[in-house]
């Protein structure tokens, strides 16, 4: 649990190897990779617009169950929009993907135990209730309805897009180099 807490309160340098990614020489699987890094920021949207920016916080505290939206369909989609942001890392940096992935689903499997003991604790019996309702990372029902916010998921993704940007730049000044 200590590690799961730990990797939690420090999970906001993920998104860093996305920029180093376009560092590499010849992507093996460029659009690919985009197409990946494309579903998984836009999951992301979708679900930081139902959650809101409680979903940027780095200590033990929750808020309300939220239930709307993809969380209705899964309950870890920024984990799955998280999940294919690293596909895209792993597209554009193949031999890397072979280590990213089992270290990627080795480092949620600490956080989501940490924080689904967390969330019990916290809001108990509706929390347990919502668990036995919805798959962790497979969705098994259509989204429900909800407000999703744009300013909210804007507002939140903004490191996400920043780091988005410097790996575009990156890639284009390479390109424009190499030309």
């Amino acid at each position: 649990m200590a590690v799961g807490g730990a990797l939690f309160r420090h999970r906001g340098w993920m998104p860093v190897p996305l920029a180093l990614g376009a560092l590499i020489p010849e992507p093996a699987f460029r659009w690919p990779a985009l197409a990946c890094l494309l579903v998984g920021e836009g999951i992301r949207l979708w679900a930081v617009g139902h959650i809101g920016r409680r979903s940027r916080t780095r200590g033990a505290e929750v808020g309300s169950l939220v239930d709307s939206g993809p969380y209705a369909m899964l309950r870890n989609p920024l984990y799955v929009g998280n999940t294919f942001l690293w596909a895209a890392v792993g597209g554009f940096a193949w031999p890397a993907a072979l280590v990213l992935v089992p270290a990627i689903g080795l480092h949620y499997a600490f956080i989501v135990r940490w924080e689904e003991s967390n969330l019990l604790a916290q809001i108990g019996a509706p929390y347990a209730d919502y668990c036995t309702r919805v798959s962790r990372w497979l969705p098994r029902t259509a989204p429900s309805g909800g407000r999703w916010s744009a300013r909210e998921a804007f507002r939140s993704e903004r490191g996400t897009f920043a780091v988005i940007a410097l790996a575009g730049a990156l890639l284009a000044a390479r390109w424009y180099l190499s030309r």
